[in-house]
């Protein structure tokens, strides 16, 4: 895979967040460079499943809104590529069924394994392995702070960006 071989400033990381409250499901997407600097930014319009598709979809309806509808649909939208996108919602990952890039859960209550591959993609550790070597120290928790804080400036501010 070329991420292993290219230097790792080049290598761009996507952070993809997902929150859930009374207006449903809102996704945020980040693309940085290796150091943490933004790069592209984007935000999801709200998703409400209603009763009908919570029965229908069951307890796959969760890993279908934030992997197909906010996750994928964000990164698609993105112009900004990056060959890593990790994040901290579980049922999120399940977006490396869709995409043919590397795609990681940020397991913020277990430092010693602190990214978590698909379960289908025992591939991608080795991958993952590297990341944490090449950037030592980075905060992978940080960025998601940042995604919910501009989600929260933006909702105030009124914005409705579109997926």
């Amino acid at each position: 895979m070329a991420v292993l071989s290219a230097p790792a400033a080049a290598v761009n990381l996507g952070f993809l967040t997902i929150l859930r409250d009374g207006a449903g499901y809102l996704g945020g997407y980040l693309v940085t460079n290796p150091w943490g600097r933004p790069l592209e930014f984007r935000l999801s319009s709200a998703v409400q499943p209603n009763r009908v598709q919570q029965i229908l979809y069951g307890s796959s309806l969760e890993p279908y809104i934030c992997a197909d509808l906010l996750g994928k649909t964000l990164v698609d939208k993105t112009a900004t590529a990056a060959p890593i996108i990790l994040t901290d919602h579980l049922a999120a990952l399940d977006l490396r069924l869709r995409l043919e890039r590397v795609v990681a859960f940020v397991n913020l209550n277990d430092p010693a394994a602190p990214l978590v591959a698909h379960s289908h993609f025992s591939s991608d550790l080795g991958v993952l392995r590297d990341l944490e070597d090449r950037l030592g120290n980075f905060d992978f928790a940080e960025p998601f702070t940042r995604i919910r804080e501009a989600i929260a400036e933006a909702r105030k501010l009124g914005v409705a960006t579109r997926n």
